[in-house]
Order: structure tokens, then sequence, then C-alpha cells
């Protein structure tokens, strides 16, 4: 049994109240050493039986209406329909259908979870820089059908702006696709930049139409206690940021 009580943090932002939606942290499982405790991946060499252990506290606890559905991830921009897609290879994905359970991993890179204003849709998507660059947010949006006005977005735990270095390429790549994204980098030495996730990810959204977004205010590798983190350790679990419509 595990040694101390699942925590998770409930997002900051005026869903409907059928719209339920909640990202874990690193407690409550039943993992151990690197992985210790809550792991919720199958891909980084922990025990399959402590994962699969993990995942069914996980549906326990939040009493969730089905199994999370658990994307197979590879940093791509792909969306799936969770509704009609019988592949479950990509970064996000959008649910219309009450009870199912759209559901991301991560260890630094940045979760975003969207709903609509009347809870009909939601939908969970995993950005990393390179999600960001190439558009997984932008193919989100596209998949979902409610019009931008009508969608929230909240940015759960990423890597803050204070410990995510990157090269200048990086930096070159997102400036030459917008010029504001200049705002997000700050030189940090010789040929390298400190990136602001959470940043690039407001720009993007705002760009698409998306005003109300909150969020953002976690770091996942200063708050080692709490998230996992792969920059600060590379050998390390998976939190889940998951989003559903109730059944109910």
């Amino acid at each position: 049994m595990p040694k101390s009580p699942i925590e998770w943090i409930t997002p900051d932002w005026e869903a409907p109240t059928q719209v339920r939606a909640v990202c874990t942290t690193r407690a409550g499982g039943v993992s151990k050493a690197d992985y210790a405790s809550l792991n919720l991946a199958t891909h980084v060499e922990d025990a399959p039986s402590a994962v699969a252990q993990n995942r069914a506290l996980l549906q326990q606890r939040l009493n969730l209406p089905a199994k999370p559905q658990w994307l197979e991830q590879t940093h791509s921009t792909r969306v799936i329909d969770l509704d009609r897609d019988a592949s479950r290879q990509g970064d996000a994905a959008v649910s219309r259908q009450r009870g199912t359970v759209a559901v991301v991993l991560t260890a630094d890179c940045l979760p975003v979870l969207f709903c609509n204003r009347d809870g009909s849709e939601v939908a969970a998507a995993h950005a990393g820089w390179r999600g960001l660059l190439n558009g997984v947010l932008e193919q989100t949006l596209d998949a979902m059908k409610s019009a931008p006005a009508d969608i929230l977005a909240w940015l759960g735990p990423a890597i803050g702006p204070k410990h995510f270095e990157v090269g200048a390429e990086v930096r070159a790549a997102f400036v030459q696709e917008d010029a504001q994204a200049a705002d997000c980098f700050l030189a940090n030495r010789p040929g390298h930049f400190l990136a602001d996730l959470y940043q690039l990810a407001h720009l993007r959204l705002k760009k698409q139409g998306i005003d109300a977004i909150s969020g953002g205010n976690h770091c996942t590798y200063a708050e080692p206690q709490r998230f996992f983190s792969y920059r600060r350790q590379p050998r390390t679990g998976r939190q889940a940021s998951l989003i559903w419509v109730d059944d109910a």
C-alpha cells in the first residue's frame, strides 16, 4: 500500500460543474527509488506491476468513470479523437462523450487542458517546445468543434522559465514564426537562453482567439518533492493531467 495519499491539483478555472479536471503529483503511489511514488508511465523502465497498481489507485481515488485513455506520446502534433479513432498514438486528445477520460503524461513538458463553456467538449494536449513550435495547441483547437471564444484553457505544471535552458536554434525557430516570441527567451550564457513555456503557450493560444487562460504557476524542476522532472533527473516518472465530463 502507498505510504502517503494521492495528491492532485485542481485547475483554477471557471469550467462548468460537470467538467472534472486534475493533475497528479508524484505522491501517493507504490513505485520505488527514482520513480517514487505515483509514476503513471509505462515507458520509463519502472516496474510494470507498480505502474499498473498506480493506475488502479488513481482510478479508484479519483472515482473516474472509466479507465483513462492513455496515449503513446511522441512529441508530435497528432490529435486523437477519442470518440472515433482506434489509434492512441498522438500527443493530444479530444472527446465529446460523457465519461471518456482524456489524459496526457508529462515531466517538464507543458500539459494543457481545454473545455468549452457548456461542458460538452474536453481536450488534453502534451506540449514540449517541439510540440509548441510545430503547432500541437493549434491542432488541438482545430479538432475541437467549439468557437475560440467558448473555450477555456488551463496550463498545468511544467518546467519554469528560470530552469528551462535551450539552444539559440530553438529561440530562432520560434522567433522566425512569430517575432513576439523573442520576449519568451532570456539570454543565459553564450548560445543559450532560458525559455518560458508558459509565455510561449499564452502567445500561441491568444493568437488563436483563446482569452480564458489560467494556470502556469508551477515549476516541475524546482519542486522535487511534488513533481517528476526529466531535466532534473532523466531517470524519472511522469505525472498525469486528466479531464472528463461526468457521466452522471
